[in-house]
């Protein structure tokens, strides 16, 4: 009788953290308010502009009507941390995808052991993954009060920067859990 191998806390902690990171991430990306700009001159009291990545939307918070697809007038997404954030949260992303892949291969689930090297590998591929999402993140709160804004405007970090945020750094733990499993290869030698 041979006792059955669990699968390592560190690689269940590592998926987990991974799944929930992409997820927040991905929202985090599409998300069309990465900035709040309110009270914004000549403007009722309640509108609200919203800027993301990729759209720019309005809002009259007491009606709740939104707009997107609103023309981008201040040159907003030419600017460098914009551009940035653009390229990198979708090659974020998509490496996510990647190492997710390459853990589910590595972590057991349906062999008698886990492969600790390919998990190592999707950790560090995964903890890379949380860096790329993380560097646009930290540039653009970094860049806030700076980027174009409508005249008079009272600025506030989004929904989508904060999970933006909280998805790379749940990625970046991850990713370290799952790079845990080197240990296991060294023992072995």
């Amino acid at each position: 009788y041979l006792p059955s191998m669990r699968t390592p806390t560190a690689m269940i902690v590592g998926m987990v953290l991974c799944h929930c990171g992409l997820l927040l991430t991905f929202t985090g990306t599409v998300a069309p308010s990465w900035r709040q700009v309110s009270h914004i001159s000549n403007q009722p009291i309640d509108f609200v502009l919203e800027q993301g990545i990729w759209d720019i939307c309005t809002e009259r918070q007491s009606t709740h009507d939104r707009l997107c697809g609103q023309a981008d007038e201040l040159a907003y997404f030419e600017q460098v941390p914009v551009r940035v954030a653009q390229g990198m949260m979708p090659t974020s992303l998509a490496l996510t995808l990647l190492g997710l892949v390459v853990a589910a291969l590595g972590v057991r689930c349906w062999q008698k052991e886990p492969q600790h090297l390919l998990a190592g590998v999707a950790g560090l591929m995964l903890l890379l993954s949380g860096l790329l999402s993380l560097v646009p993140a930290s540039w653009y709160t970094h860049e806030l009060w700076t980027l174009p804004a409508p005249a008079g405007g009272m600025l506030v970090a989004g929904y989508g920067l904060v999970l933006s945020y909280l998805g790379s750094c749940l990625e970046i733990l991850g990713g370290l859990a799952l790079a845990l499993s080197f240990h296991h290869c060294c023992k072995e030698r």
